[in-house]
């Protein structure tokens, strides 16, 4: 049964490969616990507490432990749609408290710099000089790579979407004539994102610049990003990319194609949008995931009050 619901998780809720393997871990550990014992017939209340406490014990940080029991609590639903268990008996089981940690993110000043510092990247003038080098030039190979991977920062921070999504891009995903990406998120889930007319003419250049160096036309199906050789991305060279091209700007901290979602989410609630429409953009299935990063506003304006407030400023200084 365990076996049948993550084959549903992969083709019929189209989950990621890292996110099946929590669900598989997390059900492998269940099993464990049960030492044999059919693991359906122990999904009660009572030996949930003792497998999150025997968790616990061993040692897994309250966030992991929280992510088992989601895990089993997502099995345990799949049973319920088939008739197997009456009720959810993981929903009745209190989880160990965790600390709420806000989502970490690059300021709009550091981004606007590192997209400013680039742009020579992405240009036309650019793109005629790799032409006329031709696809064999070790010089336009770096140049076409420079290109791929200032788009690849440039489409996870303009649009906010996930790794997995921009690697699932194709070329027909970007809808020129009403300035517009589709994108296939969580769940098989299809939505829209608005694209900004600076990032419809980096694609479209872009285009150009991968149809030259790959001697492939742009076809719909066509992945969206490909190497000098034409082959899709994978998610080591995203992350190499992002890595790159943050640490050259100077940007520090971690750097991660998720860290650029959140940057766009924190910059748009910032700058007035509302939390439903940024929710759409993202993909979240709750208002509740989006509202996380209202805090990271919250902390901003804290601190911003601190440091400009008279009162604040003058602490200290009488005794």
């Amino acid at each position: 049964m365990i076996q049948a619901f993550l084959s549903y998780l992969a083709d019929e809720r189209r989950y990621s490969p890292r996110t099946l393997d929590i669900y598989r871990r997390a059900l492998e550990q269940w099993e464990a616990f049960c030492e044999g014992e059919n693991a359906i017939d122990n999904l009660i209340p009572s030996r949930i507490r003792e497998w999150e406490g025997q968790l616990l014990e061993k040692g897994f940080k309250a966030r992991t432990v929280h992510l088992e029991m989601s895990a089993l609590s997502g099995f345990c639903s799949y049973l319920m749609k088939r008739g197997v268990l009456a009720s959810n008996p993981v929903k009745v089981v209190r989880r160990p408290k965790t600390e709420q940690r806000l989502p970490k993110y690059y300021r709009e000043q550091w981004m606007d710099a590192y997209l400013e510092a680039t742009a020579a990247n992405a240009d036309e003038e650019n793109l005629r000089m790799m032409l006329s080098l031709g696809a064999s030039d070790k010089v336009a190979v770096e140049m076409y790579r420079r290109r791929l991977n200032r788009l690849i920062v440039s489409l996870l921070y303009g649009t906010g979407i996930r790794r997995s999504e921009l690697l699932s891009l194709s070329c027909s995903s970007v809808d020129f004539s009403r300035s517009t990406l589709r994108v296939r998120g969580k769940g098989d889930k299809m939505r829209e994102i608005p694209l900004i007319s600076s990032l419809i003419q980096e694609i479209s250049l872009y285009l150009q610049a991968a149809s030259s160096m790959t001697g492939v036309e742009s076809r719909p199906e066509r992945a969206l990003l490909v190497t000098e050789k034409g082959k899709a991305l994978y998610p080591g060279y995203v992350d190499r990319a992002v890595k790159r091209e943050l640490s050259e700007a100077g940007i520090s901290g971690q750097k991660s194609p998720h860290i650029l979602r959140h940057s766009l989410a924190t910059a748009l609630l910032e700058e007035g949008a509302d939390l439903e429409s940024i929710r759409q953009m993202l993909g979240h299935s709750s208002l509740a995931a989006t509202q996380v990063y209202t805090h990271n506003s919250i902390e901003r304006l804290k601190s911003q009050y601190i440091n400009a407030h008279p009162r604040a400023k003058n602490e200290g200084r009488h005794d």
